[in-house]
C-alpha cells in the first residue's frame, strides 16, 4: 500500500521489482501516486528477449507455454500478437501455478474493443450481454459478431447470455412467467436459443432470469434442466445466475424465485451474484463487503456442491453525493482506476475498511459538495478471490468488463491457473 511521500521508483527499489513491471501491471502515472493506493507487485523469474523472426506463438511453444499464457504474463501486450526485436517478455513469475479456475466476464457490445482484447486472455469464457425475450418466445437480438470474432481470435470460449430483457430495455417477470409456463412459448424460446448457439459458435449458455416470484421457482429449474439436457451432449455447460441469498426462505422478489438446491441440481454451474450491496440508489457502502459475500457462499454450500459454484466479482465502484437521501440520491458508477485518479485529483488519501475489506474515501468537489466513494482494488479483490480455494469453488465471474481495472488481471493470474477450453 502506498504511503505518503512514496514514489514508484522508491517502491521498485525497496522491493527489488522492475519499475517497468509495476507500471505495466498497475497502469499508474509514476508521478501521481495516492496515499492508500494498492499496487500489484510481481517478480519475474525468467525473461526472454525477442529476436528477429520470433512470433508470439513460436516463443510460447519454445518455452512450453501457450500463446494465451504468454499474453497473460505480459499484460502490456494488451492481447496483441505483434513482437519486436529487443522486447523483453516474462516467461515465468516467482508466484504462479495456483489452483485451476474457470473465469467468465460480461461485456456489452459497445465495450472499448482495445480493453476487451486486453482482458480476453484472462477469461475462459466471455459472455456478450444479453439476448432478451419477446412475448412469443423469440429473442431480442444482440449485435455480438465483433465480440465473438475477437474471442475466437484470442482463444476464449463464448457463452450465450439469456435474460428477461425486453425490446424496451427493461427486465420483465411477466415475459419470464410466460416462457416458464406456456409450453408453446417455451418450445419457441428453446429452439431459438439452440439455433443461435449453433449458428454463432457459442460454447455454452448463461441464463439470468431475475425478479421471479416464488411460484415460478420450480418451472425455472425445469427450464434450466431442459437446456442442460440439450447442450450436455455437445459438451457445452449451462450456467445459471443466482441472487445472493443467505437462507432458503429469504423474502423479496429478487430472491424468492431462485431455489438454490433446485438450480444447483439443474445446471452445470451456478453463478453467485455477490455484489450490489452498495448500489446506485442505496446508501454509501462497499459494493461487495467481504462478510456479506462469505455469508452467501456459506449458505450456497449447504445447497449446491462447491465444484458447481462460481463467485461473482465486481469491477467497479460508486460515487455518492452527500448527504444521502433515500429516494433522491443517485450514485454514479466508476472504474477502480478512475476512483484512484479522483482521490489524487482532490488530494485525499484512500482509506481501507478492514471489516468490509474495501477501499473508500471522501472528497469535496469544486461546487463545495461532499462525496463518498467506495470501489475495489487489488487488496479487496484478493480477499474475495481467496474465498474460492478456501471453499473449493470452481469459477469466478466478473461483472463487468466495461471499465478498466488493469491490476485485477495480473493478480488473478498470480493466484490461479486460468483454465482454457481450446
Amino acid at each position: 500500500m502506498v504511503q505518503p511521500g512514496d514514489t514508484l521508483y522508491g517502491i521498485a527499489q525497496a522491493l527489488g521489482a522492475p519499475m517497468s513491471r509495476l507500471m505495466a501491471d498497475n497502469q499508474v502515472n509514476p508521478t501521481q501516486l495516492v496515499a492508500g493506493q494498492t499496487l500489484v507487485v510481481r517478480f519475474p523469474e525468467e525473461v526472454y528477449t525477442v529476436r528477429a523472426g520470433d512470433t508470439l506463438t513460436s516463443v510460447a511453444q519454445t518455452h512450453g507455454l501457450t500463446p494465451r499464457a504468454l499474453l497473460r504474463r505480459n499484460p502490456g501486450l494488451e492481447g496483441q500478437f505483434q513482437l519486436y526485436p529487443g522486447q523483453n517478455l516474462v516467461l515465468r513469475y516467482q508466484q504462479e501455478g495456483g489452483p485451476p479456475l474457470l473465469v467468465n466476464g460480461y461485456a456489452y457490445p459497445f465495450i472499448d474493443l482495445d480493453l476487451y482484447r486486453s482482458v480476453l486472455p484472462f477469461l475462459t469464457y466471455a459472455a456478450p450481454f444479453t439476448y432478451g425475450l419477446r412475448p412469443g418466445g423469440t429473442l431480442v437480438e444482440l449485435e455480438d459478431e465483433t465480440l465473438l470474432a475477437l474471442a475466437r481470435e484470442l482463444g476464449t470460449g463464448a457463452l450465450m447470455h439469456l435474460s428477461t430483457l425486453t425490446d424496451a430495455g427493461n427486465f420483465s417477470n411477466e415475459l419470464s412467467h410466460l416462457a416458464l409456463t406456456d409450453a408453446a412459448v417455451q418450445d419457441t424460446l428453446v429452439g431459438h436459443v439452440l439455433e443461435t448457439i449453433a449458428e454463432k459458435g457459442y460454447r455454452g449458455l448463461d441464463v439470468d432470469f431475475e425478479f421471479l416470484p416464488a411460484g415460478d421457482a420450480a418451472a425455472y429449474a425445469a427450464l434450466i434442466r431442459r437446456f442442460r439436457a440439450a447442450l450436455s451432449p455437445q459438451g457445452f455447460p449451462v450456467i445459471v445466475a443466482a441472487a445472493p441469498k443467505t437462507y432458503a426462505a429469504q423474502p423479496g422478489l429478487l430472491y424468492e424465485g431462485h431455489d438454490y438446491q433446485a438450480l444447483g441440481e439443474a445446471a452445470d454451474f451456478v453463478f453467485l451474484m455477490t455484489y450490489e450491496w452498495g448500489y446506485t440508489y442505496g446508501p454509501p457502502m462497499a459494493v461487495a463487503p467481504l462478510p456479506n459475500v462469505r455469508a452467501v457462499v456459506e449458505y450456497a454450500l449447504t445447497e449446491i456442491p462447491a465444484e458447481k459454484l462460481w463467485l461473482g466479482l465486481p469491477l467497479y465502484g460508486y460515487d455518492w453525493p452527500l448527504p444521502f437521501r433515500q429516494g433522491e440520491t443517485r450514485a454514479a458508477s466508476l472504474s477502480p482506476q478512475y476512483a484512484v485518479e479522483l482521490a489524487g485529483r482532490y488530494g485525499v488519501p484512500i482509506q481501507y475498511d478492514v471489516q468490509a475489506q474495501a477501499p473508500w474515501f471522501r472528497y469535496t468537489d469544486g461546487a463545495g459538495r461532499e462525496h463518498e466513494v467506495w470501489f475495489e482494488d487489488a487488496r479487496s479483490l484478493r480477499a474475495k478471490l481467496e474465498l474460492i480455494p478456501a471453499y473449493g469453488l470452481s469459477g469466478a465471474g466478473y461483472w463487468n468488463l466495461m471499465r478498466p481495472f488493469p491490476q485485477n488481471w495480473p493478480l488473478l493470474d498470480s493466484l490461479f491457473t486460468i483454465r482454457d477450453i481450446f
